[in-house]
């Protein structure tokens, strides 16, 4: 995919990966960009910081994901590349509450739908259209010492997948973001979300930058490849995992073991 002259709408872009996809698309040549975040203030951060446009939405509601849709093409013309990025990481267990769960699931699932629910029919329309959606490495091989993040991520993959195989045929390309520990708000000030054991585990082949994973996506996008792997050591442990998923399974109880020893 060719990024100069696209319009593309940025979710969960008030800072993290999401912003500097946003610095970096705009770089690239797109015609518009337009970061979104539940935080009008760091959305707003974003567009001055990128020279971009700015708009307050919660991804887990679907009337704002409808909303920043159509206020997109009403005023920026049609979404060429729709970002859907933000996410989560609650409830560390299955003694977490119902609604941590429901919550991850909203935003690191629901988002998605919506978004495809919206912008699926408008793209076929007009030949075709571009989705890529951040799942984390955590939707490949799970995420230890967190049990909703893993769990949604796996389901925003098998969401993804579906999209792509249900409507390659139409013009829509689809591309899942799955990098391992990035250096963001999530990895280095909130212990709440991913807490120290899942942070030690994310960060085993060690902490990217924002502006190493942008990159990565620029490259992955024009190639239009599926999944986009900043960390390219998880293209092994997916084939050790489907080769033999026993001993997969005893070897992350035992990292799960020692992290939580340690």
């Amino acid at each position: 995919m060719d990024l100069v002259d696209k319009v593309i709408v940025v979710t969960g872009a008030g800072s993290g990966i999401g912003r500097e996809l946003a610095n970096r698309f705009m770089h690239e040549g797109a015609k518009s960009v337009i970061a979104v975040d539940i935080n009008v203030d760091n959305a707003k951060e974003t567009a001055d910081a990128c020279g971009c446009e700015a708009m307050a939405a919660d991804v887990s509601k679907e009337q704002d994901i409808e909303r920043v849709i159509v206020d997109t093409e009403n005023q920026f013309g049609p979404i060429d590349l729709f970002c859907s990025n933000a996410g989560l990481a609650l409830a560390p267990s299955e003694q977490s509450t119902t609604e941590e769960w429901q919550t991850s699931w909203e935003v690191n699932v629901m988002a998605h739908v919506y978004a495809a629910r919206y912008l699926v029919p408008r793209m076929i329309a007009r030949g075709g259209g571009y989705f890529l959606n951040t799942a984390s490495a955590a939707g490949l091989l799970n995420q230890v010492g967190g049990a909703a993040y893993g769990v949604t991520k796996h389901a925003a993959v098998g969401f993804g997948e579906w999209l792509a195989l249900t409507y390659a045929h139409q013009g829509i390309k689809v591309s899942l973001l799955c990098p391992q520990a990035v250096r963001t708000a999530m990895t280095t000030l909130n212990d709440d979300q991913l807490g120290a054991e899942g942070l030690a585990a994310a960060a085993a082949d060690g902490m990217l930058e924002v502006e190493q994973v942008a990159a990565c996506v620029v490259e992955g996008l024009e190639n239009e490849s599926f999944l986009i792997l900043p960390h390219p050591e998880v293209h092994e442990y997916m084939q050790r995992k489907s080769a033999d998923y026993d001993r997969w399974i005893r070897g992350m109880n035992r990292l799960h073991c020692t992290l939580t020893v340690t």
